[in-house]
This record gives C-alpha cells, structure tokens and sequence, in this order.
C-alpha cells in the first residue's frame, strides 16, 4: 500500500517513529516497544536507519519487515544515501522488496566529518530519482519548516524541496518543530510553490532536556519563550519535565488537528509510555 492513498480520507494520518536499538542492546528490546504502540492502532510506523547508515546493517529492513508481518502495520523505511553507491543502494531497495516493504523515506543523511561521501548521491533527490526507476515503492520525503540547516535560507531549501517532490515524492514529513506558527508559515510557502502532496507535522514529545538540545543542534529547530521556559522550569525534575512535555506536544497536536493538517507524525523516540498518553488525548480528535 502507497501510504499517500491513505490521505484520500476524511480524517488525519496518524503515524510513529522508532529507531533500532544500538548494537550493544538485543533486538528484542524494539519488539517489546512495538508490542506497546501496536494496541495505539497507527496508521503506519516509520523505522530510522541505524548502525550509522553502513549497507551491511539490516536492521532497519528486519524490524520494517515484522512491523508489516507481526504486526500488521505497515512500514516506513528510512534510507540515506550519502555514503553509498548505486549497487550498495539496489542492494537495500532489493532486501526490501524481497520482504515485503512498500513505502521508503528517502534521505541524503548526515555527512560525517570522518567519512568522505560517495558522489553517486550528492542529494536526496538524487535517490528519490534512482528509486522511482527502480519501481515497485511508495516514496516518502523530510523537509524543515525552519529550513534544512544545509541551506542559505528557507526559500533555497523549498526550491530543492520541489526539485524532490517533482523527481517522485508523494508524501512529506517535516523534522522536529516547536512553534506551530512556523509550520503554518513553512506550508502557505509550500503550496505557493506548487508543492501539493500531503505533508505530516512531525512532533516530538520533550521527556529529556540533554536530548531535545542534541536534536535542536541537529536540525537547526527554535525554541519558543513558553517552550524553553517550560524546560527550565522542570529540568531538576525528570517526571514533571515528561508530564509537561507530553501536555506541550498535545497542544501543538490539538492546534494543528484544529487548523487541519494532513497528519501527526510522533517522534516516540521508542518510549510506549508517552505513546499512549499522547494518543490517548488525542484520539477522539483524530478519528472525529
């Protein structure tokens, strides 16, 4: 199933993402995350790249695929490119195809300063472009409402975002944002563009200070006066800062819902807990 058929509904997309465990945890430590946000009744579950994006690591491929087969929901395989070749690539696309998986989000990934990239894939459209030939998947993209850090500015960033869209995309997700003015202002700037695919929010739940910071650094995300107010207010107190989180990413969740945004992507960072409290207070809204 193409996951962009599933936004011809008339109600909102509502998806997970996971990531595989590190290589010093058993797999089994996924499976028991998953066995909590199954009963939650996604519509689909995206699966991060892991081990550093190497083409030998088939994690991503082994958990996407008992997602679709244990679980019977279907999957979103991440897929960076940067450090790869054509072959390395439909190599993956091949593994993936073999069990099962139908969708793909497709990503230049992070360069590492250790690592000198390939040139096969100098961007991610460029593996949008390779995918779509090699046929037979549904294509998935991120984009930044703040902008892709990469970037000169947010204009630059939307004309690479139409050249993406325009080579397959059929589907967006936007990185982490706190501010939902700044997605409403990112989306008039897309649909002026003539970038019409449906395109999730992407939300992550705040439940520990040092990680927010590390994936703000990451993706270049600002943080809003209520937002950082809010960290410094609950820092010294792990439970309180993981309560607050979750009321913070269901208000923006309620004000998007309201303004009617095409789906709620939910960064679980493999935590069932706030999952299901999240989902919980947002459920009757989804399916209203």
């Amino acid at each position: 199933m193409n996951l962009a058929s599933l936004f011809n509904k008339n109600r909102v997309v509502y998806s997970f993402e996971v990531f595989p465990p590190k290589k010093t945890s058993p797999i089994e430590t996924i499976y028991n995350t998953l066995d909590e946000l199954e009963g939650l009744k996604p519509d689909f579950i995206s699966v991060t790249y892991g081990a550093g994006g190497r083409t030998s690591d088939t994690a991503t491929c082994d958990i996407a695929a008992a997602i679709k087969n244990r679980y019977h929901i279907e999957p979103l395989a991440h897929l960076t490119c940067v450090n790869d070749t054509k072959q390395e690539i439909e190599q993956i696309l091949s593994r993936l195809k073999e069990n099962g998986i139908e969708n793909i989000l497709a990503l230049r990934g992070d360069k590492n300063p250790d690592i000198a990239p390939r040139k096969e894939f100098k961007h991610s459209a460029d593996l949008v472009a390779f995918i779509k030939e090699f046929g037979g998947f549904g294509i998935s993209g991120a984009c930044y409402p703040e902008g892709h850090p990469d970037a000169q500015s947010l204009e630059e960033d939307i004309n690479n975002l139409k050249i993406k869209v325009d080579a397959g995309v059929d589907h967006l997700i936007t990185q982490l944002f706190f501010d939902n003015n700044l997605f409403y202002s990112f989306m008039d700037k897309v649909r002026a563009k003539g970038i019409a695919v449906p395109v999730e929010a992407g939300i992550m739940p705040v439940t520990n200070k040092a990680q927010i910071e590390r994936m703000v650094t990451l993706c270049g995300a600002s943080l809003p006066s209520k937002f950082t107010k809010m960290m410094q207010r609950f820092e010294h107190s792990p439970a309180a800062l993981q309560d607050a989180g979750i009321a913070y990413a269901v208000d923006q969740i309620v004000d998007l819902i309201s303004r009617g945004v095409d789906g709620i992507h939910l960064y679980t960072m493999n935590k069932p807990y706030v999952a299901r409290k999240i989902t919980e207070s947002i459920s009757g809204l989804i399916n209203a």
